[in-house]
Parts: structure tokens; sequence; C-alpha cells
């Protein structure tokens, strides 16, 4: 049987902690994948974390989520069929990947498939209140404006067809990358597919600030009225 060729790509900053354990659920849930891993400048043993899983490392010269993906996105090969992206700090579960690919695989329209984490299964206590608030306000203000219908559209979890993400030239810097991301696959004629996924306590310290949310609601207007 023939696989799909996957790529993984992991922005880490300083995450020790969770890092491991991401590459390792990643190998275990998925067929050979090759997994880059785009350090930010870490002072702690991230880069060494991952490079005794095997994993390729690119250093990025700027810093910001989205501009890790940037530096990310030159390895989107022509053999690459799928590309996952997921957090270094081990909240996202890799064993939905799977079932996000199967979806891919049956069904040529869709462009991306998210994790979501608002589902059943959620309990506010897994994101601190004030977050969970703005993740809602945020993802009401994204659906609202942009027409792009998500229950989940901040999440880190996804998998994208690597033909979506070649050429592709971020203009985001930060956390805004994932509104970026839905507006890419939307107007490259894809639609975008939602799965429920449960959600973990992150390993080490939280990246994402307050301040943040200012950043993709400017994204989300830019996009909007771009």
């Amino acid at each position: 049987m023939s696989y799909p060729q996957v790529l993984a790509i992991v922005a880490a900053l300083n995450e020790e902690e969770g890092i491991g354990l991401t590459i390792a659920e990643l190998r275990q849930f998925l067929e050979n994948p090759r997994v880059v891993v785009v350090d930010g400048h870490s002072v702690d043993r991230t880069v060494e974390v991952a490079e005794g899983l095997d994993s390729d490392i690119v250093f990025q010269e700027g810093r910001g989520k989205g501009d890790a993906i940037a530096a990310a996105i030159g390895h989107v090969r022509g053999d690459v069929e799928y590309v996952v992206f997921t957090d270094a700090d081990y909240t996202y579960p890799a064993e939905y990947l799977p079932l996000m690919i199967r979806i891919l695989d049956e069904n040529p329209q869709i462009g991306m498939v998210c994790g979501n984490r608002f589902n059943s299964h959620f309990h506010a206590d897994q994101i601190n209140d004030l977050f969970y608030l703005g993740n809602r306000l945020l993802a009401f203000a994204h659906n609202m404006l942009n027409g792009v219908s998500l229950r989940d559209p901040l999440t880190g979890l996804r998998v994208v067809r690597g033909e979506i993400l070649r050429g592709w030239n971020p203009k985001s810097g930060g956390f805004d990358i994932e509104v970026e991301l839905n507006h890419l696959v939307e107007r490259r004629g894809y639609t975008i597919e939602e799965v429920p996924i449960s959600y973990r306590a992150r390993l080490g310290e939280k990246k994402l600030k307050l301040r943040h949310g200012v950043t993709i609601l400017r994204r989300i207007l830019a996009e909007s009225f771009g």
C-alpha cells in the first residue's frame, strides 16, 4: 500500500518540555512523516531534543508563528501531498491526523481539515476563561466579516493540501497566520472541513498573550477589506 507524503511543520520557541512528546506522537500516528521544526531563537534544549528525534531544523530569522511558517513553506516540495501544522507544546493530540488525512483523500474539493476544540468534549477550564472569551469573540468576527464560517478558526491543528501552500508568501508575522491560511484555502477554490478533537493542557510557558488578539483582529479586517 502506498501512503501520501506528509510533511509536519512544528513552530517552536523554548518548548523543550513538549517538543519531544509532540514529535514522538506525530511519528506514532503518521506513516513515515518528514518533521520540520522551525526554531524561533530558543535558549533551552528545544533544538537538541528535536534533532535527537530525527527532525529537520529550520532556524527562522524573524520572530513569531507566522514568520516561522513562512520559513518552512519552502520545504513543501512537489512530492508533498499533505502538510500538517501543529503546536510544539503537546496540546493537540496527533491521533486525529489519520482521520483528517483520510477526509482529504476522499474529498478532492476539501483543501484543509482543521481540529475543532470547541465541541461536546470541551470544558472551559481547559483554557483560561479570558482567553476562551477572546477566542470566541475573534471567531465571531472572523465568521461575520470574512465569510469563512468555522467553529474554531484559530485552531493550531490543521492538515492542508501541499499544492495550496506551494508558492505562498504569508503576510502574517504572528498568531494571525491561521486567519490568513483560512482565506488562502478559500481563495484557491477549496472548502474547509472541521473535525472535533480533544485538547490537552500545554507543557511549558504560554506564548499567546492578550495583546495578540489585536493583531488577529487586524488580520481579520485586512482579509475582509483588503
